[in-house]
């Protein structure tokens, strides 16, 4: 005798509910494993000094990447392979047509200072693999778009000029002597790690002072074939950082259009951005992280680290 309707129906309930009740116990034991942090969460990460410290060495690849193909034409690997640490190279990185002899020798500067402030955290904390690293072209100009809030046609180039380079280097500096900033505050007293981080900071902060002076002389020319002052490219630009980051403001443009928020409510210029009383800003790692990747989740890697930053801090944030 067949199976009634009803009787079939009657297991495929029972079967159905099995299965939901198996889905809701999953999902229920993941959501106790996972702690997931509110989406503007700005406090400090619990993390060990080398961890900190550690988690710098991803700004430092992406910055030095950038300035060594920039400027020489041949990344990290060319200059000293051994502190990729087996990362892969980056992909996209070329060589920019540097005219101005000043932002060519700056420029190149700053390539080797990137690779001896990598060898100091090597030899001091430990080195990480490099990351995958995106400094091609589409990522570039992808980001400049969401920067502008409009499609830029043809799309930003960061290769194609000295001033272009200077615009995509704009915020490098400043995010890694943010990071900084941020980490000795929680690192051990008279740690090596303490030590370490107070001496590059103020390399950061040098070369973002430059590259922010650079600008600076340049501030109400056009950018070609844009009808956008270089102004306004760097106000974008923070304005970005600001609203990816998700913790207010903590980067400012080189000109401001009033005195609110210049040195002491008195001054327009803005070569050193700072608080209302002159004291660097800082950010701390999921922060900057929600910048990088483009995503303004900590979680969700994608823009410059296609894949994810490397180290404890930034793989334990990691969605999957």
């Amino acid at each position: 005798m067949a199976p009634s309707i009803s009787n079939f129906s009657s297991v495929f309930l029972v079967l159905l509910a099995l299965y939901l009740g198996l889905i809701h116990q999953v999902m229920s034991q993941i959501a106790v494993n996972i702690t997931i942090s509110p989406p503007n969460y700005c406090a400090p990460i619990n993390a060990a000094d080398v961890d900190r410290v550690q988690f710098a060495l991803n700004l430092e690849f992406c910055q030095a990447e950038y300035f060594l193909y920039g400027a020489l034409g041949k990344g990290l690997d060319s200059i000293s392979p051994g502190l990729a640490q087996g990362g892969p190279p980056p992909i996209g990185a070329q060589k920019a047509l540097l005219l101005d002899p000043d932002v060519a020798r700056i420029s190149e500067e700053i390539a080797y200072q990137q690779v001896g402030n990598i060898r100091s955290i090597v030899q001091t904390v430990g080195g990480i693999p490099r990351p995958q690293l995106n400094l091609g072209l589409i990522i570039w100009g992808s980001v400049f778009d969401l920067a502008l809030g409009k499609p830029l046609v043809p799309p930003f180039n960061p290769y194609a000029n000295s001033l272009n380079f200077l615009l995509a280097a704009y915020a490098m500096p400043d995010l890694a002597q943010l990071s900084y900033v941020s980490s000795i505050a929680s690192l051990t007293t008279n740690s090596s790690s303490l030590s370490l981080a107070s001496k590059l900071l103020p390399i950061k902060a040098g070369q973002s002072a430059v590259i922010r002076t650079l600008l600076y002389r340049n501030a109400t020319q056009v950018v070609p074939p844009y009808s956008i002052t270089v102004r306004e490219f760097t106000e974008a630009i923070s304005q970005f950082t600001n609203n990816f980051g998700k913790c207010g403001i903590k980067s400012e443009g080189i000109l401001l259009a009033d005195t609110t928020l210049g040195a002491e409510n008195r001054t327009t210029s803005n070569v050193l951005s700072a608080d209302a009383n002159s004291l660097s800003y800082s950010r701390t790692e999921r922060e900057i992280l929600r910048i990088v990747y483009g995503t303004g989740n900590e979680r969700l890697p994608g823009g410059f680290f296609p894949k994810g930053a490397n180290g404890k801090i930034a793989r334990s944030l990691l969605l999957i």
